[in-house]
């Protein structure tokens, strides 16, 4: 009996993709590499944008791809190609050791260590896929937009809404020995809409919402997704921009994880070997306030980021990042690593499901506790320097008083240096934002500058 396909409307089974990992490793050792490793995933895909009412675009996609890496003792070359016929991957797996063989000698290039590979892959229960049609996906949509349109007689526009369902497998393998699959389901739905104050002079507003799952059953309700984008772009009707001040800022729950986003960069390994960090050498300093817990829990079920071993093969693992405020590690693959003397945390292609702790306080409780200073909702630019720590992007939000939201404000740049930045965090909400893959509440930063007028 023919295996069943790993992802539907797919012709390839597991079995099937794992032979076509273990073919190029075949391949690279005939050729004559020391060592090699491969990937081969596939992917399909339905998504739905709608405006005004009307179908926008309905696609399809199905995409295959695969990627070999091969090293001739410390030379390295690497090549892909989407297509898994035969003479493809002859050519593909050719064309990557003729590349290796010009490049240079790196000491520290090569696979993971084999004795970290990942031995008892768990499932994870990651794969949720949902039985979405179009027309199914474009009456989500639309459903959406009209709770948009509808919520406030001030939405006078809309940059539409979509739905979108995906579902991912990879199987990875080298010449360790190791070879591993797992698969992934991700759905989402988004709204965006613009609103305006009666009166032509009025200058419009726009705001958005989404919400993501994966499984389609965590998703938010059309009408709400709808909702909450018409709910922030009302409130932001009526800008204002306010003149230069030293104040308190607190970070919304969607901005706040770019702060510590901030602090992974810092801590990454390419930073830390390249000397390009403003936290170099900093494992087992104290670099935030004591009540703030950061660890990364890749082995989540469910979790949006999970992943049983990283792109080298090396098992995951739930892992302290800050305890008590002070860093515990760095975020590692093997190359980094070893160019730190140190061993990879298994973090080859990033982060995944990070947590950060957080009080009692709901947003409001956070305003109180702030008093006078800057709400941020919205940040636009990249005015971050990793080498000094020298903060510096757009911002807008709302402005506070006695603890109480007065008006939106706009057209303002938020200032300061990362390092102190993370030592002035006075507080972090419990409203804890999700979606992404740094979970965090709303921070309050103690003293920031904000320029206006």
């Amino acid at each position: 009996m023919a295996e069943t396909p790993v992802i539907k409307n797919s012709v390839y089974s597991q079995a099937q993709l794992e032979g076509l990992v273990e073919q190029i490793l075949a391949e690279a050792s005939k050729l004559g590499a020391t060592s090699s490793e491969a990937a081969v995933s596939i992917e399909s895909g339905l998504s739905v944008n709608a405006r005004m009412g009307e179908v926008e675009t309905v696609e399809h996609n199905h995409d295959k791809g695969l990627g070999v890496t091969v090293y001739f003792d410390q030379r390295k070359g690497s090549a892909s190609t989407s297509d898994f016929g035969a003479e493809a991957i002859r050519d593909t797996v050719a064309a990557a050791c003729r590349i290796a063989r010009y490049t240079a000698e790196d000491e520290y290039a090569g696979l993971a260590d084999a004795e970290l590979m990942a031995k008892d892959v768990p499932d994870l229960d990651l794969v949720h896929p949902w039985d979405l049609s179009p027309e199914r996906a474009i009456e989500l949509a639309i459903e959406s937009e009209d709770a948009a349109r509808s919520f406030d007689t001030r939405i006078v526009n809309s940059d539409g809404a979509s739905v979108s369902s995906h579902h991912a497998y990879r199987v990875y393998g080298n010449s360790h020995g190791f070879v591993g699959a797992f698969g992934g389901t991700r759905h989402s739905m988004s709204c965006c809409v613009v609103g305006q104050e009666k009166g032509e002079d009025e200058a419009m507003q726009r705001d958005y919402w989404y919400t993501s799952s994966r499984d389609a059953s965590g998703l938010e309700a059309p009408e709400i997704v709808g909702h909450k984008a018409a709910e922030r772009t009302i409130k932001r009707l009526g800008a204002r921009r306010i003149k230069t001040c030293q104040v308190p800022v607190i970070f919304a729950a969607e901005q706040a994880s770019g702060l510590i986003s901030s602090f992974f960069g810092a801590i990454r390994g390419g930073a830390q070997y390249r000397r390009s960090s403003f936290l170099l050498d900093c494992v087992g300093e104290q670099i935030f306030p004591g009540f703030i817990q950061i660890d990364e829990q890749p082995l989540l079920p469910r979790g949006q980021y999970s992943s049983p071993f990283d792109r080298e093969g090396v098992a995951t693992r739930n892992r302290d990042l800050i305890k008590d405020g002070v860093v515990q590690g760095y975020i590692l693959d093997s190359y980094a690593a070893r160019r730190l003397k140190l061993q990879t945390t298994a973090n080859a292609g990033g982060t995944r499901n990070v947590f950060v702790s957080h009080g009692d306080d709901d947003l409001h409780a956070l305003c109180r506790k702030m008093g006078t200073g800057l709400l941020v909702t919205d940040m636009m630019g990249h005015g971050t320097n990793m080498v000094t720590g020298d903060y510096s992007r757009g911002a807008a939000g709302f402005w506070v008083e006695n603890g109480v939201i007065q008006y939106p404000v706009e057209e303002l740049t938020v200032a300061g240096n990362l390092k102190q930045m993370f030592k002035d965090i006075v507080a972090i909400g419990n409203d804890v934002d999700q979606r992404g893959n740094i979970r965090t509440g709303s921070i309050l930063v103690d003293n920031m500058t904000v320029a206006g007028e």
